[in-house]
């Protein structure tokens, strides 16, 4: 079965820059829209940014001019560059991704485990 697999997190000041990795655990047939999700406490999971298998791009405003969504279809991973990261950017991170698995299989969504992004000074 696939999984997700999450990496980069961590604690950083005011201004500081993360990046963020997600990459499939497995070889995959397809993969259509990889994204980035946060869910800060006590507030719901919001989309960060999304990228299309064409490279169409779709950001929240409050990351815009700041964050960076890339992937690298070849090892089936998708990146969050995150720049002049503010400390309401703190929470935690998930990737996801649509895909099928092998050219029999359906297309579905698949999470990764979620990786803790604080931003403190």
């Amino acid at each position: 079965q696939v999984q997700l697999v999450e990496s980069g997190g961590g604690l950083v000041q005011p201004g500081g820059s993360l990046r963020l990795s997600c990459a499939a655990s497995i070889s995959i047939f397809s993969i259509n829209t990889m994204s980035w999700y946060r869910q800060a406490p006590g507030k719901q999971r919001e989309l960060v940014a999304g990228l299309a298998s064409g490279g169409s791009t779709n950001y929240a405003d409050s990351v815009k001019g700041r964050f960076t969504i890339s992937r690298d279809n070849a090892k089936n991973a998708v990146y969050l560059q995150m720049n002049s990261l503010k400390p309401e950017d703190t929470a935690v991170y998930y990737c996801s991704a649509d895909l099928q698995t092998t050219r029999w299989d359906p297309k579905f969504r698949y999470w990764g485990q979620g990786t803790q992004v604080t931003v403190s000074s």
